[in-house]
C-alpha cells in the first residue's frame, strides 16, 4: 500500500471514529443538575486538527450518581453525606444530586425504581453498581474500594 493510500485509511479512520463518538455524545441528555450525564468520553472541539482527542479531552473521574427529591427522608439524611464526599474527594470522584421530583425524566432515563438511587460509574462511564435506599459515608468508600477504584479513601 502506497503512502496515500495509507494516509486516507488513517483520516478515514480517525473520521469514522469521531462520527461515532459524534452520535455517542450528541443522544445524551445534559439537562439535569449537575450536568447529569450518564457517562461517557468527551469529544474534541472540531477544528483541532492535528490534536489528539486524548490530549484535548478533560481528565474523566469516577462517578457517584445520587438521585433521589429533596422531601424524601432518606435522601435528606443522605444530603450532607454527599456533600461532605463532594468536598473531601475532589478531583478524585464526582458527586452528583439529581432530584427525580424536580425531574422527573432523569428517573426515567436513569431506569430508578425507588430513591434514594446510588448508582457508581467509572471513569470511562460504565455503570459499575447501583444501590437503592439509605447509602452511609462508609459504605460509598468501602463499595469503591470492592469495585477496584482507587479513590483515595
Amino acid at each position: 500500500m502506497n503512502r496515500t493510500a495509507r494516509i486516507a485509511v488513517v483520516v478515514g479512520l480517525l473520521a469514522a471514529i469521531g462520527v461515532v463518538m459524534a452520535v455517542r455524545q450528541s443522544g445524551r441528555d445534559t439537562t439535569s443538575v449537575d450536568a447529569g450525564r450518564p457517562g461517557g468520553p468527551a469529544t474534541a472541539p472540531a477544528g483541532q486538527a492535528g490534536v489528539s482527542a486524548a490530549a484535548s479531552a478533560p481528565v474523566r473521574l469516577p462517578r457517584l450518581v445520587d438521585l433521589g427529591a429533596g422531601k424524601c427522608i432518606p435522601c435528606r439524611q443522605m444530603a450532607p453525606i454527599l456533600e461532605q464526599l463532594r468536598r473531601d474527594f475532589a478531583g478524585r470522584f464526582e458527586v452528583e444530586f439529581i432530584d427525580v421530583w424536580e425531574n422527573p425524566s432523569a428517573g426515567e432515563r436513569y431506569g430508578v425504581r425507588m430513591i434514594p438511587t446510588q448508582i457508581f460509574y467509572d471513569a470511562a462511564g460504565r455503570e459499575l453498581f447501583r444501590h437503592e435506599g439509605f447509602y452511609g459515608r462508609e459504605d460509598i468508600l468501602n463499595r469503591w474500594k470492592a469495585l477496584g477504584v482507587d479513590v483515595g479513601a
